[in-house]
Protein backbone atom coordinates (compact mmCIF):
# COMPACT_ATOMS: atom_id res chain seq x y z
CA UNK A 1 0.00 0.00 0.00
CA UNK A 2 1.44 3.56 -1.20
CA UNK A 3 2.21 6.05 1.78
CA UNK A 4 -0.11 8.91 1.65
CA UNK A 5 1.54 12.19 1.04
CA UNK A 6 0.76 15.12 3.21
CA UNK A 7 2.02 18.54 4.86
CA UNK A 8 2.60 19.03 8.66
CA UNK A 9 -0.18 19.87 10.56
CA UNK A 10 1.19 23.57 10.81
CA UNK A 11 0.59 24.11 6.57
CA UNK A 12 -1.21 27.06 5.62
CA UNK A 13 -1.44 30.13 4.15
CA UNK A 14 1.31 33.02 4.61
CA UNK A 15 -0.46 36.40 3.86
CA UNK A 16 2.74 37.92 2.53
CA UNK A 17 3.39 39.53 -1.25
CA UNK A 18 5.52 42.12 -3.29
CA UNK A 19 4.81 44.17 -5.95
CA UNK A 20 6.60 41.01 -8.37
CA UNK A 21 3.52 38.59 -7.60
CA UNK A 22 2.27 37.22 -10.49
CA UNK A 23 4.84 38.20 -12.91
CA UNK A 24 6.81 36.01 -14.72
CA UNK A 25 10.18 36.23 -16.56
CA UNK A 26 12.24 35.19 -19.32
CA UNK A 27 15.69 34.97 -18.14
CA UNK A 28 16.94 32.97 -20.98
CA UNK A 29 15.19 30.87 -23.81
CA UNK A 30 15.25 27.68 -21.58
CA UNK A 31 14.42 29.44 -17.77
CA UNK A 32 11.78 31.21 -16.97
CA UNK A 33 11.30 32.49 -13.97
CA UNK A 34 7.89 33.28 -12.02
CA UNK A 35 7.20 35.23 -8.87
CA UNK A 36 4.62 33.78 -6.27
CA UNK A 37 3.76 36.24 -3.43
CA UNK A 38 7.43 36.70 -2.32
CA UNK A 39 9.26 33.69 -3.45
CA UNK A 40 10.62 32.69 -7.17
CA UNK A 41 9.72 29.30 -8.93
CA UNK A 42 11.91 28.24 -12.54
CA UNK A 43 10.48 26.46 -15.42
CA UNK A 44 13.63 24.82 -17.12
CA UNK A 45 13.30 24.03 -20.84
CA UNK A 46 12.56 24.36 -24.68
CA UNK A 47 9.07 26.52 -24.99
CA UNK A 48 8.63 25.04 -28.59
CA UNK A 49 8.30 21.48 -26.61
CA UNK A 50 5.82 20.44 -24.10
CA UNK A 51 8.53 18.69 -21.87
CA UNK A 52 10.39 20.93 -18.70
CA UNK A 53 12.03 21.14 -15.63
CA UNK A 54 10.40 22.65 -12.61
CA UNK A 55 12.69 24.20 -9.86
CA UNK A 56 10.60 24.28 -6.55
CA UNK A 57 7.03 24.39 -5.58
CA UNK A 58 6.10 27.86 -4.09
CA UNK A 59 3.96 29.16 -1.71
CA UNK A 60 0.96 27.33 0.24
CA UNK A 61 -2.28 27.41 -1.83
CA UNK A 62 0.01 28.15 -5.29
CA UNK A 63 -0.59 25.07 -7.35
CA UNK A 64 -2.94 26.74 -9.51
CA UNK A 65 -0.85 29.43 -10.68
CA UNK A 66 2.14 27.28 -11.03
CA UNK A 67 -0.41 24.80 -13.55
CA UNK A 68 -1.37 27.69 -15.44
CA UNK A 69 1.70 29.72 -15.90
CA UNK A 70 3.20 25.46 -16.90
CA UNK A 71 0.27 25.42 -19.66
CA UNK A 72 0.83 28.93 -20.87
CA UNK A 73 4.58 28.36 -21.74
CA UNK A 74 4.46 24.75 -23.00
CA UNK A 75 1.29 23.59 -23.91
CA UNK A 76 -1.92 22.66 -21.69
CA UNK A 77 -0.63 19.00 -21.99
CA UNK A 78 2.97 19.72 -21.01
CA UNK A 79 3.92 18.02 -17.85
CA UNK A 80 7.64 17.84 -16.44
CA UNK A 81 9.86 15.39 -16.53
CA UNK A 82 10.63 16.21 -12.84
CA UNK A 83 10.97 18.64 -9.91
CA UNK A 84 13.79 19.67 -8.81
CA UNK A 85 13.93 20.78 -5.06
CA UNK A 86 16.64 23.33 -3.69
CA UNK A 87 15.44 22.57 -0.30
CA UNK A 88 12.55 22.06 1.32
CA UNK A 89 11.47 25.40 3.55
CA UNK A 90 7.64 25.71 3.32
CA UNK A 91 7.97 28.52 0.52
CA UNK A 92 9.95 26.19 -1.77
CA UNK A 93 7.83 23.24 -0.94
CA UNK A 94 4.16 25.03 -0.90
CA UNK A 95 2.21 23.22 -3.71
CA UNK A 96 4.39 19.55 -3.97
CA UNK A 97 1.58 17.17 -3.22
CA UNK A 98 -0.90 18.95 -5.85
CA UNK A 99 1.66 19.31 -7.93
CA UNK A 100 2.38 15.73 -8.00
CA UNK A 101 -1.06 14.48 -8.04
CA UNK A 102 -1.84 16.22 -11.02
CA UNK A 103 1.41 15.45 -12.64
CA UNK A 104 2.57 12.52 -11.09
CA UNK A 105 6.07 13.04 -11.59
CA UNK A 106 9.39 12.49 -9.55
CA UNK A 107 10.60 14.85 -6.70
CA UNK A 108 14.57 15.28 -6.84
CA UNK A 109 16.16 16.76 -3.35
CA UNK A 110 19.83 16.18 -1.69
CA UNK A 111 20.10 13.44 0.68
CA UNK A 112 20.48 15.86 3.65
CA UNK A 113 16.44 16.95 2.49
CA UNK A 114 15.21 14.20 2.79
CA UNK A 115 13.90 13.76 6.99
CA UNK A 116 12.36 16.96 6.17
CA UNK A 117 10.28 15.49 2.63
CA UNK A 118 9.62 12.20 4.31
CA UNK A 119 7.86 13.07 7.85
CA UNK A 120 11.18 11.91 9.69
CA UNK A 121 12.13 15.47 11.09
CA UNK A 122 10.39 19.39 11.19
CA UNK A 123 13.03 21.81 10.56
CA UNK A 124 13.83 24.02 13.45
CA UNK A 125 11.93 26.51 14.44
CA UNK A 126 12.07 30.30 12.95
CA UNK A 127 13.82 32.57 14.64
CA UNK A 128 11.94 35.82 15.79
CA UNK A 129 15.01 37.47 17.79
CA UNK A 130 17.33 37.99 14.83
CA UNK A 131 17.95 41.24 13.77
CA UNK A 132 16.02 42.34 11.52
CA UNK A 133 12.64 43.40 9.71
CA UNK A 134 8.87 42.53 10.61
CA UNK A 135 9.24 39.45 8.73
CA UNK A 136 11.52 38.64 10.69
CA UNK A 137 9.03 38.87 13.43
CA UNK A 138 6.29 37.70 12.05
CA UNK A 139 8.07 34.36 10.78
CA UNK A 140 6.89 32.45 14.32
CA UNK A 141 3.67 31.59 12.15
CA UNK A 142 5.38 30.25 8.81
CA UNK A 143 5.25 26.47 8.18
CA UNK A 144 8.20 24.39 10.13
CA UNK A 145 6.77 20.23 9.90
CA UNK A 146 8.18 17.75 7.74
CA UNK A 147 6.04 17.34 4.94
CA UNK A 148 5.76 13.64 3.60
CA UNK A 149 6.08 12.51 -0.03
CA UNK A 150 8.23 9.55 0.68
CA UNK A 151 6.83 7.79 -2.60
CA UNK A 152 7.70 10.14 -5.02
CA UNK A 153 11.33 11.30 -3.63
CA UNK A 154 14.49 10.38 -5.50
CA UNK A 155 17.63 11.41 -4.35
CA UNK A 156 19.98 13.54 -6.28
CA UNK A 157 22.22 11.71 -8.67
CA UNK A 158 25.38 11.23 -6.46
CA UNK A 159 27.58 11.83 -10.07
CA UNK A 160 26.74 15.78 -9.34
CA UNK A 161 24.03 15.65 -12.71
CA UNK A 162 20.72 17.17 -12.53
CA UNK A 163 17.67 14.78 -13.67
CA UNK A 164 16.64 16.03 -17.32
CA UNK A 165 18.98 19.09 -16.89
CA UNK A 166 21.96 18.60 -19.82
CA UNK A 167 24.68 20.25 -18.92
CA UNK A 168 23.47 21.45 -15.19
CA UNK A 169 25.50 20.16 -12.48
CA UNK A 170 24.02 20.52 -8.49
CA UNK A 171 26.23 22.02 -6.42
CA UNK A 172 26.09 21.34 -2.29
CA UNK A 173 25.24 24.96 -0.50
CA UNK A 174 24.45 24.07 3.02
CA UNK A 175 23.70 26.70 5.52
CA UNK A 176 20.42 27.53 5.12
CA UNK A 177 19.64 23.96 5.32
CA UNK A 178 21.41 21.30 5.53
CA UNK A 179 20.49 19.39 2.18
CA UNK A 180 20.25 22.55 -0.01
CA UNK A 181 21.66 22.91 -3.23
CA UNK A 182 22.03 25.55 -6.21
CA UNK A 183 22.41 24.19 -10.07
CA UNK A 184 24.84 25.52 -12.43
CA UNK A 185 25.52 25.35 -15.78
CA UNK A 186 29.20 25.91 -16.86
CA UNK A 187 28.61 26.39 -20.28
CA UNK A 188 27.04 30.05 -19.93
CA UNK A 189 28.08 30.70 -15.91
CA UNK A 190 23.87 29.97 -15.51
CA UNK A 191 23.26 29.20 -11.15
CA UNK A 192 19.67 28.57 -10.42
CA UNK A 193 20.79 30.00 -6.36
CA UNK A 194 17.81 28.67 -4.03
CA UNK A 195 18.90 30.64 -0.87
CA UNK A 196 22.30 30.29 -0.83
CA UNK A 197 22.07 33.98 -1.39
CA UNK A 198 19.38 36.16 -1.99
CA UNK A 199 18.72 39.62 -3.77
CA UNK A 200 16.35 41.34 -1.49
CA UNK A 201 16.51 41.50 2.54
CA UNK A 202 13.90 38.97 3.23
CA UNK A 203 13.10 40.05 6.38
CA UNK A 204 12.19 43.72 5.94
CA UNK A 205 8.92 43.64 5.12
CA UNK A 206 8.87 46.66 2.83
CA UNK A 207 12.06 45.58 1.31
CA UNK A 208 9.99 42.32 0.42
CA UNK A 209 6.85 44.04 -0.82
CA UNK A 210 9.24 46.53 -2.73
CA UNK A 211 11.69 43.90 -3.91
CA UNK A 212 14.32 46.64 -3.42
CA UNK A 213 17.91 45.11 -4.82
CA UNK A 214 20.10 44.19 -2.19
CA UNK A 215 22.41 40.93 -2.42
CA UNK A 216 22.26 39.61 0.79
CA UNK A 217 22.90 36.16 2.62
CA UNK A 218 20.23 33.56 2.80
CA UNK A 219 17.12 34.90 4.86
CA UNK A 220 18.00 35.47 8.66
CA UNK A 221 14.88 33.82 10.59
CA UNK A 222 15.62 30.09 8.68
CA UNK A 223 19.10 30.07 8.64
CA UNK A 224 20.43 27.68 11.28
CA UNK A 225 24.29 27.46 10.24
CA UNK A 226 26.53 30.64 9.63
CA UNK A 227 29.60 29.43 9.05
CA UNK A 228 28.29 26.73 6.40
CA UNK A 229 26.36 29.20 5.06
CA UNK A 230 29.15 32.00 4.54
CA UNK A 231 31.08 28.96 2.98
CA UNK A 232 28.34 28.00 0.29
CA UNK A 233 28.58 31.84 -0.95
CA UNK A 234 32.58 31.32 -1.25
CA UNK A 235 32.07 28.17 -3.07
CA UNK A 236 29.08 29.95 -5.41
CA UNK A 237 31.31 33.03 -6.13
CA UNK A 238 34.54 30.83 -7.05
CA UNK A 239 32.18 29.50 -10.12
CA UNK A 240 32.19 33.30 -11.30
CA UNK A 241 28.49 33.01 -12.57
CA UNK A 242 26.92 35.07 -15.20
CA UNK A 243 23.87 34.57 -13.92
CA UNK A 244 22.51 34.48 -10.44
CA UNK A 245 18.73 33.58 -10.34
CA UNK A 246 17.66 33.32 -6.43
CA UNK A 247 15.03 32.30 -4.64
CA UNK A 248 14.19 35.60 -3.17
CA UNK A 249 14.18 38.92 -5.45
CA UNK A 250 15.46 39.48 -8.81
CA UNK A 251 17.97 38.31 -10.85
CA UNK A 252 21.53 39.73 -11.06
CA UNK A 253 23.79 39.81 -14.44
CA UNK A 254 27.66 39.88 -15.40
CA UNK A 255 29.45 42.36 -13.68
CA UNK A 256 27.07 43.85 -11.56
CA UNK A 257 26.36 40.09 -10.37
CA UNK A 258 30.44 39.31 -9.58
CA UNK A 259 30.91 42.90 -7.70
CA UNK A 260 28.07 41.72 -5.72
CA UNK A 261 28.42 38.74 -5.02
CA UNK A 262 32.21 39.24 -3.97
CA UNK A 263 31.42 42.08 -1.74
CA UNK A 264 28.66 39.71 -0.18
CA UNK A 265 31.71 37.11 0.46
CA UNK A 266 34.14 40.14 1.88
CA UNK A 267 31.49 41.34 4.19
CA UNK A 268 28.89 38.66 4.66
CA UNK A 269 29.91 39.31 8.73
CA UNK A 270 28.42 42.30 8.40
CA UNK A 271 25.91 42.58 5.81
CA UNK A 272 24.35 38.50 6.40
CA UNK A 273 25.18 37.51 9.75
CA UNK A 274 22.93 38.90 12.77
CA UNK A 275 24.29 40.38 15.41
CA UNK A 276 22.01 38.29 17.99
CA UNK A 277 19.76 35.02 17.18
CA UNK A 278 19.68 31.57 18.90
CA UNK A 279 21.24 29.57 15.90
CA UNK A 280 24.03 32.56 16.10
Amino acid sequence: MSKEMNYGDDYKFIPATSIGSGVGKELLTDLFQHTIQVVNVFFYGDPDSNEFVLIDAGMPRSADDIKAVAAERFGEDARPKAIILTHGHFDHVGAIIELIEHWDVPVYAHEMERPFLTGETDYPEPDSTVEGGLVAKMSPIFPNEAIDISNHLEPLPSDGSVPHMPGFRWVHTPGHTPGHVSLFREEDGTLIVGDAFVTVRQDSLYKVFTQEKEISGPPRYLTTDWQQAWDSVKKLAELKPTLAATGHGVPLYGDELTEDLNDLVQNFEEVAIPDEGKYI
